[in-house]
């Protein structure tokens, strides 16, 4: 089939920003078919952010989460930053001034968070690995922890700890009454609640950190203050941020200014082509789809983007994107978790099995075609 394709695809290039969960299975998918491609992204290699909480708790993780991007895609790998889109010229700059041209552009720009949940910097791969070997040190001298947000990540993030590391203490802050996601089951909610519990972390609900801005996070001191604005104090040694996440939408902001929504996403059709623009597609976290911002979201929107191109040179009908019944499992540990596939609940047997002992990192290994150490 490749060669076939190919062949209809004379003088087709698609240009991949950002080679996170989207980008990689796009840039993957159009090699398989023998489609010219180029995946830009600002690092060399791929980030499995998904296991990036395991990482900074358990020694020797780190270097299963970071792939090369270069050793999959080769030539069709160029690392850079994108600083201007032209869309009269069909052209993406980089901050370097090379010109890349496209036919078709797939946006899958990412969001940004904080260390450790997101590593965002510039650097080698080694660097990255040593950075999360760091945080591992951190968390091994404390005694006593505070994670600051009660979402997914931050869920996970106490339960992480909590598992590797019984004896330590630790404090979950977090604003609101419910942890987790808004958008899951209120039952697997609550059972999450219950396994921190269990698990012996310490829970300050309905409290806001006052004084985030001023504490040293993610290192070591023998006393840190945080307050509350409940009026709460607790002494610890670690603070660690797992909230924050924003759209990464630097590379397309100005060229996009009348397509984006309020949190920076880009507004799409049913088809993901980014409005007014039917060479264009927006997939994963930069995509304005009302569905929770997840790398399992992210890989099933390259496959409409890269099936629609497709489609669109053959005069084929174009695929849909439907959100369907959410499937979101919460790794809350090694041994631990609960979720939901397809709207129903699941308990920590089928987590585990699913999720909670490998975090999809093999499957990302996969994806890029190479062995993971």
């Amino acid at each position: 089939m490749g060669s076939q394709v190919s062949m209809d695809m004379r003088g087709m290039h698609v240009v991949i920003v950002g080679g996170g969960f989207g980008g990689i299975a796009a840039a993957s998918q159009l090699q398989a078919l023998n489609i010219s491609f180029m995946l830009v992204d600002m690092k060399d290699f791929f980030h499995h952010n998904v296991a990036a909480l395991r990482a900074s708790v358990e020694s020797g993780f780190a270097k299963k989460t970071f792939i090369s991007y270069s050793v999959s895609f080769k030539e069709s790998f160029r690392q850079g930053l994108v600083v201007e889109i032209d869309l009269e010229n069909k052209t993406v700059l980089l901050e370097d001034g090379e010109v890349l041209p496209f036919s078709h552009l797939i946006l899958a720009t990412g969001s940004t968070g904080l260390f450790p949940g997101k590593f965002n910097q510039v650097s080698s791969q080694q660097d990255a690995i040593q950075a999360y070997e760091g945080i591992v040190k951190q968390v091994q001298c404390s005694q006593s922890i505070v994670v600051v947000g009660g979402g997914s990540a931050g869920v996970e993030m106490a339960a992480e700890i909590k598992t590797e590391y019984p004896e330590k203490e630790v404090t979950l802050i977090h604003s609101q009454v419910a942890l987790a996601d808004k958008e899951l089951l209120p039952c697997v909610r609550q059972e999450a609640k219950e396994i921190l519990l269990r698990k012996g972390v310490q829970l300050l609900l309905s409290e806001r950190v006052s004084n985030l801005e001023e504490l040293l996070l993610n290192e070591y001191r023998e006393c840190i203050k945080v307050q509350t604005d409940k009026g709460t104090e607790v002494a610890t040694n670690l603070v660690i941020v797992c909230n924050g996440i924003k759209i990464n939408s630097f590379a397309y902001c100005s060229a996009f200014e009348r397509q984006l929504a309020s949190n920076g996403a880009l507004r799409v059709n049913e088809y993901l082509q980014v409005e007014g623009c039917s060479h264009i597609y927006a997939i994963g976290d930069c995509a304005d789809v009302k569905e929770p911002k997840m790398a399992y979201h992210a890989g099933l929107h390259a496959k409409v983007a890269v099936a629609n191109i497709v489609n669109s040179t053959q005069q084929k009908p174009l695929k849909a994107y439907k959100p369907g019944a959410l499937t979101f499992l919460l790794a809350m540990g090694r041994n631990d978790g609960v979720g939901q596939i397809s709207g129903f609940y699941v308990g920590k047997f089928m987590v585990r099995l699913v999720k909670s002992r490998d975090l999809f990192v093999s499957t990302s290994w996969k994806t890029m075609r190479q062995s993971p150490p």
